[in-house]
């Protein structure tokens, strides 16, 4: 992977992370960094699971890989926030 390719993952996961975060209703008790970071690691995990699947070459949007990664950012946002949460109240 070039510097341009990581580069362009970091911010491709930081607007899948906010997408996340959007999708899931109510209000999520994590820090923003954090959000960043699910979105970050939902993009690269998305992308995997997409290639392997063969839907990662398109020739417009590759709007499943995105829906995939979208996807696991929420389920990322809501299984961290739930920890999270009761990690800081024990």
């Amino acid at each position: 992977m070039t510097v341009g390719g990581i580069i362009s993952a970091i911010v491709v996961g930081l607007i899948i992370g906010a997408l996340g975060r959007l999708v899931v209703p109510g209000r999520q008790n994590i820090p923003i960094w954090l959000t960043f970071v699910i979105g970050i690691v939902s993009a690269l995990i998305g992308t995997a699971i997409a290639r392997s699947a063969g839907w990662a070459d398109t020739s417009g949007v590759d709007w499943r890989e995105i829906v995939i990664q979208v996807i696991l950012a929420a389920l990322g946002v809501v299984a961290v926030a739930g920890s999270y949460s009761r990690r800081r109240v024990s």
